[in-house]
């Protein structure tokens, strides 16, 4: 690799560290070709993307990025898992490291914030952001469509329902 390419990547990498919700740190020693398609197709289809770097290359990329104290996980064979969304790329390796035990998660980074494996594994079981914006969605639908359900109702059924309402009032 010639020091046009080695630039080219640097850049990209530090793309990446800039960008990403989250970026995870793993060693993939032992993974098989078929085994690695298979997490990069797990990763793409969860919206993220998975990168092979030599450390060198990174450890400069990371050099004055928010998530630069990952750079002390940077060491043997590391693959970098990434996504816009701070959760996707940690819920993808996360499961796969319990599939597979050759992929080991050393830790990552959520913005500023340094991740330990514990970190990463606490990361993976929050919500996503499309569950997030699923379960708003339905809150705020819900008070729409027991008012729907009302005006639909028979007249008697409007009656109670309002005077249920006037009850809680006084209670309160």
């Amino acid at each position: 690799m010639d020091r046009a390419q080695k630039e080219k990547v640097v850049e990209e990498l530090g793309q990446i560290f800039e960008s990403s919700g989250v970026v995870v740190v793993a060693h993939y020693e032992g993974l098989t070709v078929a085994e690695m398609q298979d997490l990069r197709a797990r990763m793409r289809d969860a919206g993220g993307s998975v990168r092979v770097a030599k450390n060198r290359l990174a450890k400069i990329a990371l050099d004055g990025k928010p998530c630069e104290n990952i750079a002390d996980f940077l060491t043997g064979m590391t693959v970098l898992s990434y996504s816009e969304d701070p959760v996707a790329a940690a819920k993808v390796v996360v499961q796969y490291a319990k599939d597979n035990d050759k992929l080991v998660i050393l830790g990552g980074a959520m913005g500023e914030t340094a991740l330990d494996p514990a970190g990463v594994k606490a990361v993976s079981e929050m919500p996503s952001r499309e569950e997030l914006i699923a379960s708003i969605v339905g809150c705020i639908g819900a008070p729409a469509s027991n008012i729907a359900g009302a005006i639909g109702a028979p007249a008697s059924n409007i009656a109670s329902i309002l005077s249920t309402i006037e009850e809680k009032a006084e209670a309160a």
